[in-house]
């Protein structure tokens, strides 16, 4: 799908080890959703082969799936909570540059404003927190829209920001400490491996921000960086590699 963080990391990871696969737009092709569901599978993206086929929310199924080695998460849980916070911060800043009427477009071969980008930066984190929490962290939690009555930059930075006290609260009380698995699901999952899949998520979806900012003719208010993005592990491309994001 257009847009999709794990999407574009995974045809990414198979390039890099030389994997053949044919790319299947399921906003695109006609069937390919149905398809999908007839595999057993309910969102994207998936890889598959003939009649088997992984979720690819965690790179390690993916690299289980080819055959192919994986390296574990490279920074610490506290490391991974602070550049939480970081994207937390820029994603209000970038928010806040952009006009409620800008904030009502949307990227080519989507159907969502770029105000839910903002506002699924902070779900992303958001749907870690209900995990960690104790509860299950379901893929409803990336479908949700902007709230109605939030349209304004300003607006969708204090949500932000109680996203960003959340996680502090949530960090806080567990003493850093993380516990053994999370419910998610893609699985019962180490949390470290959620926790990194969760800050290279809202990290990725904030340099799509920061994107849209430079193309509407602004300089990103406090850009992220090498030095704030270092140990992610992050796509190459910003946007999709097949699809432009003007």
């Amino acid at each position: 799908m257009p847009g999709c963080s794990s999407c574009l990391r995974t045809k990414e990871f198979l390039i890099e080890h030389g994997i053949a696969f044919e790319s299947i737009n399921v906003k695109e092709v006609p069937g390919a959703l149905t398809e999908l569901a007839d595999l057993g599978f309910r969102s994207v993206p998936v890889v598959a082969r003939g009649r088997q086929g992984t979720y690819c929310q965690d790179l390690r199924d993916v690299a289980d799936f080819v055959g192919v080695s994986i390296t574990e998460p490279a920074l610490s849980p506290a490391q991974y909570v602070h550049k939480c916070h970081l994207v937390i911060d820029a994603a209000c800043r970038y928010a806040r540059q952009l006009s409620r009427d800008q904030l009502r477009g949307s990227f080519p071969g989507r159907d969502r404003p770029y105000s839910d980008l903002v506002y699924h930066v902070f779900m992303v984190i958001r749907a870690f927190l209900a995990s960690a929490n104790g509860g299950r962290l379901d893929y409803e939690w990336f479908e949700r829209p902007t709230p109605d009555g939030v349209e304004t930059g300003e607006q969708l930075a204090e949500l932000g920001r109680e996203v960003g006290e959340a996680l502090a609260g949530w960090w806080q009380s567990a003493g850093g400490n993380l516990p053994d698995r999370l419910d998610t699901y893609y699985g019962r999952r180490r949390s470290l491996d959620v926790l990194e899949r969760t800050t290279w998520h809202a990290a990725h979806h904030c340099r799509q921000l920061e994107a849209l900012v430079k193309q509407f003719g602004y300089a990103p208010d406090g850009p992220l960086g090498d030095a704030e993005l270092a140990g992610l592990p992050l796509p190459q491309e910003v946007y999709d590699n097949e699809v432009s994001m003007r």
